[in-house]
């Protein structure tokens, strides 16, 4: 059986671990033991954090939503009923921005929302209606 000497494939991988951990602190940067962990350690987060980002996302977009409708008189919930009840289908994305980009047509679409949520009027006390739509 011949030698095998595996001086350069281990130097090779240990660089693709230091590249990973370039700008790391202290000897996690240049200690192969302590790169690796923190390598891993780091695509552990990168991947948990790729969702949290989707989240966090969306509560921003819910909170600017919130923002536009009060000014309104309506409430997120309501909004998004109303939306709901008139069959209209917009993401919550594209609905944040255009209550900030596209006033006008946001306008439209609450009216449209309070126009769907009028049944509330109709339907028990006046107090439900006057608390969904002022």
């Amino acid at each position: 059986m011949t030698r095998v000497k595996r001086g350069v494939t281990s130097r090779a991988k240990h660089n693709k671990v230091f590249k990973q951990a370039k700008g790391f602190y202290g000897r996690r940067k240049n200690t192969i033991r302590a790169a690796k962990a923190a390598v891993d350690r780091s695509k552990q987060f990168a991947y948990r954090d790729r969702k949290v980002n989707k989240r966090n996302f969306r509560a921003l977009w819910i909170q600017r939503i919130n923002a536009a409708v009060r000014e309104h008189g309506l409430t997120y919930g309501r909004f998004i009923d109303g939306l709901n009840k008139a069959g209209i289908e917009v993401d919550r994305k594209v609905l944040s921005d255009m209550a900030i980009h596209e006033t006008e047509a946001f306008g439209a679409l609450v009216a449209a929302a309070k126009k769907a949520l009028a049944y509330l009027k109709d339907a028990g006390t006046t107090n439900e209606f006057e608390s969904a739509v002022k």
